[in-house]
């Protein structure tokens, strides 16, 4: 009888016990070098290394249309523990930006197949965009991307979040109250109707400020990023996420708020350098 007891109540305190969510501080809209208005000093190696100085939890690079630097980085990033999702900055046929997450290499591999075959071949003009190289972990060159990765591609909104989907990833439409390359800017207003997993919002809103003028988009979860091009503008902006674990599952699972997870876009933390 006794040990019955014992179990029992040792069976309630394990039901009590509530697992916490964990705070993750997130930059999830990094270019680097590959970009072409990407600064010269934005290789992997030296993005994850002040990425790992600012404390910063969870990285995301998104290039403008191109994922070819992605991989370098995730594995500089699991050497230095900082989380690396692979991403991409998509121009939409109507002019918009929208990132897209992927998880996997094999993701990534098929939608820079679908990247390849709907950029315009415009070939880059060094002079007046500057350089899109591919660099390696050593910040070696070892290659370029030949056409404009700024122009947009052959596919429509839809056709893109359908396309990301059907791969694996998830899609969340870039600094949407932007007045340049933004929803708002290209189409006048964001439709309703909208297929994405959340909204991405720039540094000159709140979330709060932004919902009293687009109250009908409050069912979206939003992030804030830096869209940092210079080493730098890391970090100035970010979102913390609260997740039970440091996976893209969980990455995933808290862009649609689910079980309680959320994210905060107005930390009242600044980011700082740590040196030493």
């Amino acid at each position: 009888m006794k040990c019955e007891v014992n179990f029992k109540l040792q069976t309630s305190n394990f039901k009590l016990k509530k697992v916490e969510l964990k705070s993750y501080r997130a930059d999830l809209h990094i270019h680097t070098v590959l970009s072409p208005c990407g600064d010269i000093y934005m290789s992997p190696a030296a993005i994850v290394e002040q990425a790992k100085k600012l404390h910063l939890d969870m990285i995301a690079i998104c290039d403008h249309n191109s994922t070819r630097q992605v991989k370098v980085t995730q594995q500089i990033g699991r050497e230095m523990g900082v989380f690396v999702i692979g991403g991409v900055e998509i121009t939409t046929q109507e002019e918009a930006h929208a990132l897209a997450y992927f998880e996997t290499d094999e993701q990534l591999d098929k939608f820079q197949e679908f990247l390849d075959e709907h950029l315009p071949h415009i070939p880059l003009d060094e002079e007046k965009f500057g350089y899109q190289l591919i660099v390696d972990k050593d910040e070696e060159i070892v290659g370029d991307e030949p056409w404009l990765l700024w122009s947009a591609l052959d596919c429509d909104l839809d056709t893109l979040y359908d396309k990301v989907h059907e791969i694996g990833g998830l899609f969340v439409p870039a600094h949407v109250n932007k007045p340049a390359s933004s929803l708002m800017s290209q189409l006048g207003f964001i439709p309703p109707d909208l297929k994405a997993d959340a909204l991405e919002i720039s540094k000159h809103v709140t979330k709060p400020d932004f919902l009293k003028k687009f109250a009908y988009l409050k069912k979206f979860m939003f992030t804030k990023s830096s869209d940092a091009h210079f080493l730098h503008i890391i970090g100035e902006v970010h979102c913390v996420f609260y997740m039970y674990d440091l996976t893209f599952d969980e990455f995933r699972k808290t862009l649609h708020g689910e079980d309680g997870r959320y994210i905060d876009t107005e930390p009242k933390e600044k980011l700082q350098l740590l040196f030493g």
